[in-house]
């Protein structure tokens, strides 16, 4: 069983930046893709970042279009950590971030409770 816990969520300004952690336990080597899904009131979830967390060749973090330039997926394989920071933060970021494991993209079977983030 693999569990995930957010952490790192926190009431910004606007312009200010934040990381967000995502600690990874149990099975593991269960999954290959660790992704962040924020979502807003009354919005659905958004997939904005996606990193690959398998053992085999490691391929480039993937992110919306929405958020590049300003938020980077990272992961510490040591600590079955990965985070996300966020960069130049707006009002429209505000939302409960989620991270999601599972064997692929379209295979997250694991989610967190989240962290949330509000930006004024």
């Amino acid at each position: 069983h693999v569990q995930l816990v957010e952490s790192g969520g926190d009431s910004v300004l606007a312009g200010g930046s934040l990381r967000l952690s995502c600690i990874v336990s149990g099975s593991f080597s269960r999954t290959n893709v660790v992704g962040w899904f924020p979502q807003a009131p009354g919005k659905e979830r958004e997939g904005v970042a996606s990193i690959y967390t398998g053992d085999g060749l490691q391929g480039s973090p993937e992110y919306a279009d929405s958020v590049k330039g300003r938020f980077t997926i990272s992961r510490h394989k040591a600590k079955n950590a990965v985070y996300l920071e966020i960069k130049s933060l707006k009002p429209e970021d505000t939302a409960m971030y989620y991270c999601a494991a599972g064997g692929s993209w379209v295979t997250l079977d694991y989610w967190g409770m989240g962290t949330q983030v509000t930006v004024s």
